[in-house]
C-alpha cells in the first residue's frame, strides 16, 4: 500500500547540525566546479566542443561548470532516440514507471544539501530559498508518481453500461515532448515538467535555461543513476535559435512544455500551432508564462501581517519569482500606515552573497537581469516616489546585486505597474476603496497569483470570484505555493493554466481512449 503524499518539509538552518550539514555541502559544491557535461542522447555522453560556460551571479568571475551544445544534427537524433525508447516505456506498467520517480526522490532526499548547495552557487538562492526548491522537486517526484498510479487505476470515468458490450475509458500517453525550464526555480520546474511527462508514459527531450544548465545536468545524472531507461530522458542543451525553434516546428515533436516569459511562450505557441510537412497530430502547448502579481491591503486587515506578507513576497530570490509580489495596491484611508511599515521591513532585507549563510537575498541570477533590472529603477524614479532602495547593492560584494527597492505613489497604468520586471522592485498604489483596488489588481494582461488582506469576510469572499487570479491567497503572501496544496497555474498571458502539482496536470500529457468490444 501506497503511503499517502507528504509534502516534503523544509530545513531548519537555525541548528547548527543543519547549518553545519549545508556548510559541508557548499564546500564539496565547490570542488566540483568548473567540469564539463556532455549532451545525453538515447543515454550516450556527446561532447561537440562547443560549450556553455555558466557562472556564479555572486562572483561571476567563478566558472560553475559548462554543457556540450546541440545542433540540430543532433537534436534530430535525441527526438529519434526517444521515439524509439517511447515503444517500450509506453509499454511500462504505471508502478514500474513510478518507481523511478521513487527511486531518484529518496536519493534526492539523501543528497538534499548538494542539490541546494548547486542553486546557491548557479543561480544566487539564499539557503531558505535553495532548500524550498529541491523540496519542491522531491514533491512532484513524489505526487506525480502517486498520481501516475491514480490515472492507470479506477479514476471515476467509467462509460455508462450498455447491454451486450464491454465498454472501457483509460488514458495513454501523448508520444515525444521537448521540456523548455526556466532558471529561477532550475530544479523544481525543470524536475516537475520532466517528470509528469515521463511518469504518464512519454519521452523527453529537455533544453535547460541558459543561465541554469549545471543543475538541470546534475539531475539528468541522478536519473541515470536510479537506472532510467535509455532515450526517456535526452539532455540536449542549446540556443532558442538553433535548436529551440527547430524542434518546436518539427514535424515528429508532439508536444512543448514550457515555462518562461510571456514574449517566449506566444512565440512557442504561435510556431507550434504551424503544421508542419508530414505533421500528424495537432501538438499540445502546456505553458506557463509569468505575472504582475498584486497584494491588496484594506483598511480591515492586520497592517503588520500585510507588511510582512507583501515584502517576504516582493523580495524572496530578488523578486525573481513568478509569483512574487511587484505591485501592492492599499487603500487611501491605510495606505500611509502600510507604506510605512514596508518601508521599514524592506531597509531590514540583508543583501550579499547566499552562499555565507543568514543572508535574506542574494543577486539576479545574470548580468542581462541585471541590467534590465537597474534600467527598469530608472523608469521608477519617473513614475513614482522611489522611498527604499533604488541603486545598485555595491556594498553586498561584486556580484548582481542589488538593493531591494520599493517605488510609492505609481500610476495603475504605469510602465512598472504593468510590465513584468522580475527583480526586486516593488510598486505601491494609492486606491480609493476596496472597489477600486480590485479593479487595479484585474488591469495587467496577466493573472497569475495575487493576495487580499482584509478581516471583513464579505470582501474576502467576493475575491475569490473578483479577483481574476489561477492562484489566490486570502490573508497571505502570495507566493510559496505547495505541491497538492496549492495547484498552480494562472490565466489570461500567465500561460495556460496548467495547475502544475495539482490533480488535473497529468491529463495534460496524456489522451483518453474509449474502447467498446460487442459480446
Amino acid at each position: 500500500m501506497m503511503s499517502p503524499f507528504k509534502n516534503e518539509p523544509f530545513t531548519d538552518f537555525s541548528t547548527e547540525e543543519n547549518a553545519g550539514a549545508m556548510r559541508e555541502a557548499l564546500a564539496d559544491v565547490t570542488s566540483q566546479l568548473g567540469r564539463e557535461y556532455p549532451l545525453v542522447v538515447n543515454g550516450e555522453h556527446i561532447t561537440t566542443g562547443s560549450l556553455l560556460v555558466s557562472t556564479n551571479p555572486s562572483n561571476p568571475e567563478q566558472v560553475v561548470g559548462s554543457v556540450n551544445l546541440a545542433d540540430q544534427e543532433i537534436a534530430s537524433r535525441a527526438l529519434e532516440a526517444a521515439w524509439t525508447a517511447f515503444d517500450s516505456w509506453k509499454r511500462l506498467t504505471a508502478d514500474e514507471r513510478a518507481g523511478y520517480l521513487f527511486k531518484a526522490a529518496a536519493e534526492m532526499r539523501r543528497r538534499k544539501h548538494e542539490f541546494s548547495a548547486w542553486m546557491v552557487l548557479e543561480v544566487g538562492k539564499s539557503w531558505a530559498e535553495a532548500d524550498a526548491d529541491t523540496a519542491e522537486a522531491i514533491d512532484f517526484m513524489e505526487f506525480y508518481g502517486r498520481e501516475a498510479l491514480r490515472y492507470a487505476g479506477p479514476h471515476g470515468v467509467t462509460p455508462s453500461p450498455l447491454p451486450g458490450e464491454e465498454n472501457t475509458f483509460f488514458y495513454v500517453p501523448l508520444g515525444v515532448g521537448l521540456v523548455i525550464p526556466p532558471w529561477n526555480f532550475p530544479l523544481a520546474i525543470t524536475v516537475g515538467m520532466m517528470t509528469a511527462a515521463v511518469a504518464s508514459g512519454n519521452c523527453v527531450l529537455v533544453k535547460p535555461s541558459s543561465e541554469s544548465p549545471i543543475i538541470a545536468a546534475k539531475f539528468v545524472e541522478l536519473m541515470e543513476a536510479v537506472g532510467l531507461p535509455k532515450g526517456v530522458i535526452n539532455f540536449v542543451p542549446g540556443s532558442s535559435s538553433k535548436i529551440g525553434d527547430f524542434l518546436v516546428g518539427h514535424p515528429k515533436l508532439r508536444f512543448i512544455s514550457f515555462t518562461g516569459s510571456r514574449e517566449v511562450g506566444l512565440h512557442i505557441n504561435e510556431l507550434a500551432a504551424k503544421t508542419a510537412e508530414g505533421q500528424i497530430w495537432i501538438k499540445r502547448v502546456v505553458a506557463e508564462m509569468g505575472g504582475k502579481d498584486t497584494i491588496v491591503v484594506d483598511e480591515t486587515a492586520n497592517l503588520d501581517s500585510a507588511a510582512e506578507g507583501i515584502v517576504a513576497a516582493a523580495f524572496g530570490f530578488s523578486g525573481q519569482k513568478c509569483s512574487a509580489c511587484s505591485r501592492a495596491v492599499i487603500v487611501d484611508s491605510v495606505y500611509d500606515e502600510v507604506l510605512a511599515k514596508v518601508v521599514e521591513r524592506t531597509k531590514g532585507v540583508t543583501v550579499g552573497d547566499p552562499a555565507v549563510g543568514g543572508i535574506s537575498t542574494g543577486p539576479v541570477a545574470s548580468k542581462s537581469q541585471y541590467a534590465t533590472v537597474l534600467d527598469y529603477i530608472e523608469i521608477a524614479k519617473s513614475e513614482g516616489r522611489v522611498v527604499a532602495g533604488g541603486a545598485k547593492a555595491e556594498e553586498a560584494g561584486p556580484g548582481y546585486y542589488i538593493q531591494p527597492t520599493v517605488v510609492a505613489d505609481v500610476d495603475p497604468k504605469a510602465r512598472i505597474a504593468q510590465e513584468e520586471i522580475f527583480g526586486p522592485v516593488l510598486a505601491v498604489i494609492k486606491a480609493k476603496d476596496v472597489d477600486d483596488a480590485l479593479a487595479i489588481a484585474n488591469n495587467t494582461e496577466f493573472g497569475l497569483t495575487g493576495a487580499l488582506y482584509s478581516g471583513d469576510p464579505a470582501r474576502l469572499e467576493r475575491a475569490r470570484t473578483d479577483f481574476h487570479v489561477g492562484n489566490l491567497y486570502l490573508n497571505r503572501k502570495c507566493t510559496g505555493a505547495l505541491v497538492d496544496v496549492h495547484p498552480f497555474g494562472g490565466f489570461n498571458m500567465s500561460g495556460t493554466d496548467s495547475k502544475a502539482g495539482g490533480r488535473d496536470y497529468l491529463l495534460l500529457f496524456l489522451q483518453g481512449k474509449s474502447v467498446a468490444e460487442k459480446k
